[in-house]
C-alpha cells in the first residue's frame, strides 16, 4: 500500500485520539521474548514507543492532551471518572489516597492524552458477523450468505506501539483472505510498567484502574480501527487463564485466591465484568468484531465441570445484556469429559481441566464453540489431531451450532509446518463441517521477535499452503 495513503489513515486515526503520527515501526531487537510451551504463550517488553510530528501531515504531538471527539461518545455511554496520578515511567501502583477505590476508575498519565470517551468506531459499512440463520452451523460475516473461511491468530496486534505495523497486520491478512483474526483484549498488570509497556488495567487491592493513556486503551481502539479498514473482523478474549499479560494471576494478586476459585470469588468476577462492560460498550458499534471471547483457554483444574459451565452461563448472558448483535463464545481448548462418551479416557478426554466441551456448547448465549489443538504439547502424536477434529465436528452437529477450530500448531517442526498441518487442514476441508479454523499464528518477519514455534511467517514457502491456498479453498467450499 502507497505510504501516502498509510500515513492518512494513521493520521486520522491519531487525529482522532489526540496523538501523534510514529515514526518508522520501532527496532524492537531483543526487548521481546515470546515462546509457546505446554500452552503458555510468555510474553515480556520494555520497548519504548515514541510519537513525532510529521512534517506537512499531523501537527499532534505527544505533549497534546484531548479526549476523543465527543461524536464518538452516545447517550447511554458512561462518562469515565479519571483520577490524576502523578507519576514517572517508574512509579508503583496507586494507593487508596491517590485514587478512587471504585472498581474501573480511570488512569491517567501524565505521560500521554487520556481517551476515555466511547463507544469507538469508525464505519458501519460491513455487516455484523452472525450464525447464518439458513444454515446454522455456519456464519454469514459479510452480509452475502454463509461461507466457509479460515483466519488465524495476531495476539499481540493489541501491545505493539506502531501504527505503521499494525496497517501492514491487517492489509496483508486481508490479502491472504483470511477473514478473522483473534486479538488479545486483555492485559492486566499489579504495578505501573511505565509508558513502554502496553496495558489496560492496574488492579490492587483498592480497585480496578484503567489505561487510558497511549499505551493502554488507545492501542485497542487502533486495532478495531484497522480492522475496520481492511475489512477483517476480530475476536477478543477478555481474560487469560495463563499468567502472561496479567491474566487469571494478577486479579489473585490484588484480590486474593487462586486459579480455580477466581471462577466463584465475587470480587475478583465484579471487576472482571466491569472490564468486560468497558470493551463491549465501547466497540459494541463496531462491525469489526467477530466475537466477544469470555478467556484464552479457561480451565478448572480439579473442578467439577459444573464450575466451567455456570461461570461461561452468567457470564456470556451478562454480555448479551450488553450487546445482542454480536457474537459471544468461551475460547476453551474443547477438553472432553466421561459422560460425553468419546474417546479413550486419556488425558484430553478426562474432565481433568474442569471442562467439558459439549456441556459447554449446549449453552443457549454461547454462539459457537471453540478448540485448540496443539498435539505435541499434550503428548499425542499429530495423526491423532485429525481425530480431534472429527470428535468436535460431530458435537458441532449434535447441538447444530458453528464449531471453530481456534487454534492450531505443532511447535517441534518449526520452519516445516506443512507436513503436520495440511493434513489437519485437509480433514477439516473434506471431512468436516467445521465453519472456520485459525491457524497459531500469523507472523510479519520485521516482527520475527513476537513469534514463537508454531508461527507461520508470510515470507516463508508455507504460508502459501497453510495460509493463502486455505484460505482460499475454504472460500470455495460448497455449503
Amino acid at each position: 500500500m502507497h505510504y501516502s495513503t498509510i500515513l492518512a489513515a494513521a493520521c486520522s486515526l491519531l487525529a482522532a485520539q489526540g496523538l501523534a503520527a510514529p515514526n518508522n515501526p520501532p527496532n524492537y531487537g531483543n526487548t521481546v521474548t515470546v515462546t509457546k510451551t505446554k500452552e503458555i504463550t510468555q510474553y515480556r517488553t520494555n520497548t519504548a514507543f515514541k510519537t513525532t510530528t510529521v512534517a506537512g501531515s499531523c501537527s499532534a504531538s505527544s505533549s497534546h492532551s484531548a479526549s476523543l471527539s465527543t461524536s464518538h461518545s452516545s447517550s447511554t455511554s458512561h462518562t469515565s471518572s479519571a483520577t490524576s496520578l502523578t507519576s514517572s515511567s517508574t512509579a508503583s501502583s496507586p494507593t487508596a489516597s491517590s485514587l478512587s477505590s471504585s472498581s474501573g476508575v480511570g488512569y491517567s498519565s501524565t505521560t500521554y492524552a487520556t481517551t476515555p470517551a466511547y463507544p469507538f468506531c469508525t464505519s458501519y459499512a460491513t455487516p455484523f458477523a452472525s450464525v447464518d440463520r439458513t444454515h446454522p452451523r455456519l456464519f454469514n460475516y459479510n452480509g452475502t450468505g454463509a461461507k466457509y473461511f479460515a483466519g488465524t491468530n495476531t495476539w499481540w496486534a493489541s501491545h505493539i506501539l506502531s501504527d505503521t505495523d499494525l496497517d501492514t497486520v491487517f492489509s496483508d491478512i486481508k490479502a491472504s483472505q483470511l477473514q478473522v483474526t483473534r486479538v488479545w483484549g486483555f492485559g492486566s498488570v499489579n504495578t505501573d510498567p511505565g509508558p513502554g509497556t502496553v496495558f489496560f488495567q492496574l488492579l490492587n487491592s483498592t480497585g480496578s484502574y484503567l489505561n487510558y493513556a497511549a499505551n493502554g486503551i488507545p492501542r485497542l481502539d487502533a486495532v478495531v480501527s484497522y480492522a475496520e479498514k481492511n475489512g477483517i473482523k476480530l475476536v477478543l478474549p477478555f481474560v487469560n487463564n495463563w499468567s502472561d499479560l496479567g491474566g487469571i494471576a494478577s486479579y489473585n494478586a490484588a484480590f486474593g485466591g487462586n486459579a480455580t476459585t477466581w471462577y466463584t470469588d465475587t470480587q475478583s468476577q465484579q471487576v472482571y465484568r466491569d472490564y468486560i462492560k468497558l470493551l463491549v460498550n465501547r466497540y459494541k458499534c463496531s462491525s469489526a468484531i467477530f466475537a466477544w471471547e469470555l478467556g484464552n483457554e479457561p480451565r478448572c483444574h480439579g473442578c467439577p465441570t459444573s464450575v466451567i459451565y455456570n461461570w461461561a452461563t452468567g457470564v456470556s448472558e451478562y454480555i448479551k445484556s450488553l450487546d445482542s448483535k454480536h457474537m459471544v463464545t468461551l475460547g476453551d481448548e474443547g477438553w472432553f469429559a466421561p459422560p460425553d462418551n468419546i474417546g479413550d479416557g486419556s488425558y484430553a478426554y478426562s474432565g481433568a481441566e474442569g471442562v467439558d466441551f459439549s456441556l459447554n456448547l449446549g449453552i443457549k448465549t454461547l454462539d459457537y464453540g471453540t478448540f485448540h489443538l496443539y498435539p505435541d504439547s499434550w503428548g499425542y502424536n499429530e495423526t491423532w489431531g485429525s481425530t480431534w477434529i472429527v470428535e468436535h465436528d460431530a458435537v458441532g452437529a449434535k447441538y447444530n451450532k458453528p464449531v471453530v477450530l481456534e487454534e492450531y500448531g505443532f511447535a517441534t517442526v518449526p520452519g516445516n509446518h506443512t507436513a503436520v498441518e495440511e493434513p489437519w487442514q485437509q480433514t477439516l476441508l473434506l471431512n468436516t463441517s467445521i465453519a472456520m479454523d485459525q491457524f497459531w499464528q500469523f507472523g510479519l518477519p520485521s516482527l520475527s521477535s513476537l513469534s514463537d514455534a508454531n508461527t507461520i511467517f508470510t515470507n516463508e514457502t508455507e504460508y502459501i499452503t497453510l495460509a493463502e491456498d486455505h484460505a482460499a479453498v475454504m472460500l470455495e467450499k460448497a455449503v
